[in-house]
C-alpha cells in the first residue's frame, strides 16, 4: 500500500470572487468575509466557517455570473418554467423521506 498524498482544503480566493461577481452582490460578500474573517482570527476554532463562507460564495459567484441567472431566478420565484423536483432529480423523494423522518408512496 503506497502512502498517498495529503488533499488540502480548497481555498476560494477572495479576489477571484469579487471578481466574478456582479457589483449588486459584492457588499454582501464583503460583508459575511470580514464577518467570518474576524470571528476567526479572534476564535481559532470559528476557521471552519470561513472557509465555508469563502466556500459558499464561489459558488455563489459562479452561478450569478452565469448568463441568463437572474431571468431564471426571477421565473423560478414567481414558478415560471419550473419542474417538480421529483422529476429531474432522481431518488428526491426518498432523499426527502429520509431527511424529514417521512416516509416514500
Amino acid at each position: 500500500m503506497k502512502a498517498q498524498p495529503v488533499e488540502p482544503t480548497p481555498w476560494h480566493d477572495p479576489d477571484d470572487i469579487l471578481r466574478r461577481l456582479p457589483d449588486k452582490y459584492r457588499p454582501t460578500f464583503l460583508a459575511e468575509y470580514r464577518e467570518a474573517m474576524v470571528a476567526a482570527a479572534h476564535e481559532t476554532w470559528r476557521f471552519k466557517h470561513l472557509e465555508e463562507v469563502l466556500k459558499i460564495w464561489h459558488l455563489r459567484a459562479i452561478a450569478y455570473a452565469k448568463p441568463g441567472f437572474e431571468r431564471a431566478r426571477a421565473e423560478a420565484k414567481h414558478g415560471i418554467n419550473c419542474a417538480p423536483a421529483d422529476d429531474v432529480i432522481p431518488g428526491w423523494a426518498k432523499f426527502v423521506a429520509a431527511h424529514t423522518g417521512g416516509t416514500t408512496a
